[in-house]
């Protein structure tokens, strides 16, 4: 084994065991992935305040104040009007179920000719009364549940108070942390790694900071928008809507479908339906058209497809820690696909040649051409013309 294939080998293996660590320890991992996606989103703050001849630890607290009150006034904000929307909705949930009952489950009988036995309540009733004698079983569960809810308010808690804690001493010690993790990297393959750092770094800023004030604004927009429509659950819709946009088209066919029913239900015409769709629209034409390209650019370049898979590949793996990274870990993954592709144009195995390349055969082409000269008078070996 040569000495190249050796190292490789070596480094193939480190990166299976940080894989598999990261795994194992993927349910306690989430608090440390927040608090450092929020270090690295107040690290370029805290540099810039840096080079105005701030040290450290003051521009730190200075951003981390920041962060925590604008964090504080978000949830002072939001939450009341969470609160007020949460039990419009739980006032209007009667309203929802009957006009589903009376109204969209017939209309798909009709169109789809089932039978109409398939949306029968009064069946399904019948059938819960014939499972009644597992409640037994059920309220067993139930207490279970009760249990481990119990013990996830405990850890959830627990990491409300971790979390700004780990953020802090992240956001303070970020510049050493990544200088020691240069310092521990293979000379060898250090400056590519640094290379791809920077790459990567300028990706995830591109996307973390540009998506998150993408996100922001179309929460805002479709709040705003279903609100002057007359939507009486508009803001909720729109919070929903913005905060999955991160996802391309799932915020907005749950939030149109969502827009959709409550405008049914609440009017019942087509005014409202087609207000509903004219906010709808414009905000798809807003994100495609100016925030995306002004806030996220075109830096990132994963297809819609890719976004959904790594959400969805995130989530399987590592579950809650997986979706919230799987964008972020998609867009570094994306700066490492273009730097095995270029090295792969670059590569002996691209540029050989086929082994055998059969040479131009030249064809020889044998012209006849029939010349018809006309006769003159002074040419005595020319035949004179015969005339017409």
């Amino acid at each position: 084994m040569t000495h190249d294939t050796s190292r490789r080998w070596q480094m193939l293996a480190i990166s299976a065991v940080i894989i598999f660590v990261i795994w194992l320890l993927a349910p306690v991992l989430m608090p440390f992935a927040i608090a450092a996606m929020l270090a690295y989103l107040g690290d370029p703050l805290a540099d810039r305040l840096q080079r105005l001849g701030m040290g450290r630890s003051w521009a730190v607290s200075i951003v981390f104040t920041v962060i925590s009150l604008v964090f504080v006034g978000v949830l002072l904000l939001l939450v009341p009007l969470i609160e007020h929307q949460f039990e419009n909705l739980s006032e209007n949930l009667p309203r929802y179920v009957d006009w589903v009952r009376t109204t969209a489950l017939p209309w798909i009988q009709v169109r789809l000719h089932l039978d109409a036995n398939v949306f029968d309540t009064d069946r399904l009733l019948a059938t819960v009364r014939e499972h009644i004698g597992s409640v037994g079983s059920i309220a067993a569960k139930a207490m279970t549940k009760i249990t481990q809810s119990g013990m996830g308010i405990v850890t959830w808690l627990t990491n409300v108070v971790l979390i700004p804690v780990v953020a802090f001493y992240l956001l303070r010690d970020w510049d050493t942390m990544i200088a020691h993790i240069q310092r521990l990297l293979p000379r060898s393959i250090e400056p590519t790694v640094v290379r791809l750092a920077r790459e990567s770094d300028q990706v995830l800023g591109a996307f973390v900071r540009g998506q998150l004030l993408v996100m922001l604004a179309l929460g805002v927009f479709y709040g705003l928008g279903l609100t002057l429509v007359g939507i009486s659950i508009g803001p909720l819709i729109g919070m929903v809507a913005g905060l999955l946009s991160f996802v391309p088209y799932l915020g907005f066919m749950i939030g149109f479908v969502a827009a959709l029913i409550a405008a049914l239900v609440q009017y019942g015409d087509w005014t409202h339906v087609i207000l509903v769709g004219v906010v709808f629209t414009i905000g798809q034409l807003l994100e495609g058209y100016v925030l995306v390209p002004r806030l996220v650019g075109g830096k990132i370049g994963l297809h819609p497809v890719a976004v959904i898979f790594a959400v969805l590949a995130g989530g399987h793996l590592f579950g809650f820690l997986g979706v919230l990274l799987a964008l972020p870990a998609a867009s570094v993954v994306v700066v490492l696909l273009r730097y095995v592709f270029a090295r792969y144009r670059e590569s002996d195995l691209y540029k050989e040649p086929a082994a055998h390349t059969p040479a131009a055969q030249k064809l020889d082409v044998d012209v006849a051409v029939d010349v018809k000269v006309k006769p003159r008078p002074d040419n005595p070996i020319l035949p004179r013309d015969p005339g017409p």
